[in-house]
Parts: C-alpha cells; sequence; structure tokens
C-alpha cells in the first residue's frame, strides 16, 4: 500500500512531503490525476496543483471532477494513473460525491494494484475508516451541509488522521477524550506535516501528535 497523507500548508512546509511522495511514486514521467472535492473553481485549483508538482519533473496530469458526470473512458485513463491526488475541502460533500460516482471501491481497487494515492486535508481523513474527524472539534469542522448519513470512507488505514492540528489545550481536551472514548488511535498532524506508507513502512514527516486511550504523545 502507498499513500501520502498531507495535513495542508503551502509550498515550503511540504517540501519534504513532496520529497516523500516522489520517492514513493519511484517512476520516470508518471501519470498524476488530480480529484478535486467540488468541481467548482477546480479549474483553477488544478492549475496550482500542475505548477506546484511540475517542480519535481511530472509533466502528464489528469484534472478528474467526480460531482459532475464524466466521461467512462477519461475514468479508465485515471484509474491507470501513476498517482491519485484527493484534493482537500468539504470532507462530507466530497465523500457523498465519490459515493454516488461509485468510485471507492474503485479506489481501494487502485491502491491494490500499487497505485500511489495521495490526500489533503479531507482527502486524507477519506483514506481512513470513516470521517467523523471532519466533524471535531465543534470549533473548528467541516458543515455537513449535504446531511450525510453514512460516513464510512475508504478504510485503507486503522487510525484516525486529522489534519490543520493547533498544539493547545482546546484541541488536546477534545481528542484526549474522543481517543478514550472511541478506543481509537488518532494521528494530528500541523500544516507541513503528514504520513507516508509505503508497504508495511509507516513514517511521519515532520512533527506530529498521537492521542491514544487519553493520553497524547509528541511524534518528531
Amino acid at each position: 500500500m502507498k499513500l501520502v497523507l498531507y495535513s495542508g500548508g503551502g509550498d515550503q512546509e511540504n517540501l519534504d512531503l513532496d520529497r516523500a511522495f516522489v520517492e514513493v511514486l519511484n517512476k520516470r514521467n508518471p501519470v498524476v490525476t488530480f480529484i478535486p472535492s467540488s468541481s467548482y473553481l477546480s479549474e483553477q485549483e488544478f492549475k496550482v496543483f500542475v505548477k506546484h508538482y511540475s517542480k519535481y519533473r511530472i509533466s502528464r496530469f489528469i484534472h478528474f471532477p467526480i460531482d459532475v458526470p464524466f466521461d467512462r473512458i477519461m475514468f479508465s485513463e485515471v484509474m491507470r494513473s501513476d498517482a491519485i491526488h484527493l484534493a482537500g475541502g468539504n470532507t462530507f460533500y466530497f465523500l457523498r460525491s465519490l459515493r454516488r460516482a461509485k468510485l471507492l471501491n474503485e479506489l481501494r481497487r487502485f491502491v491494490d494494484r500499487g497505485g500511489v494515492l495521495t490526500g489533503l486535508s479531507a482527502g486524507a481523513i477519506l483514506m481512513t475508516a470513516d470521517i467523523e474527524m471532519a466533524a471535531y472539534p465543534e470549533f473548528d469542522r467541516d458543515e455537513n451541509s449535504v446531511g450525510l448519513k453514512n460516513l464510512a470512507a475508504l478504510g485503507l488505514v486503522d487510525f484516525a488522521f486529522f489534519p490543520h492540528f493547533r498544539n493547545s489545550p482546546r484541541y488536546d481536551a477534545v481528542f484526549k477524550k474522543y481517543s478514550r472514548l472511541k478506543k481509537k488511535m488518532i494521528y494530528a498532524c500541523p500544516d507541513g506535516a503528514g504520513i507516508v506508507l509505503n508497504g508495511p513502512e509507516l513514517r511521519f514527516i515532520g512533527k506530529a501528535f498521537a492521542f491514544s486511550d487519553g493520553h497524547k504523545f509528541t511524534i518528531n
């Protein structure tokens, strides 16, 4: 399994994560697909994405919005990509779109075949078992404006992931309580930090934090 979970942040903040992604990708002239969380303004997001990753000698990109009708031939090309990136945005809307487009199982198969799946913020949360983290904490959460009830996501990892983490007592209290109640490991990453899975190896890039059974631990 080859996954890269980005928290967020600018180009300079994510240099080490980007280098780790290129290392995991390990292919000359790869094809990278960009899946936005919403088609609205996604052309501009795609241009920014292309400009950013072109610095790593990647020149073949596909823009693939999923909340509008898409061509099955284009879909076949997407599934033959070397890497697929799930962008940031509203996690609830994104998951609903993936489910409606019947892409959850397709993305699981893509990963099983050895494709590299990356995600930024919402896109990273989607790799976990469910998107409950998008609803926490109540002072910093996505709005479930689509009224999504089924929060089950890709289920590629056995931990919860929280992006844009701020290292403060306010956040600590929420996640200590959540980890104790849910009996689930939470990895919380500030912008510029993230997680890389390459086969059996799980690696943290940048300073990250773990919450387990009501306790907090610092990683890196």
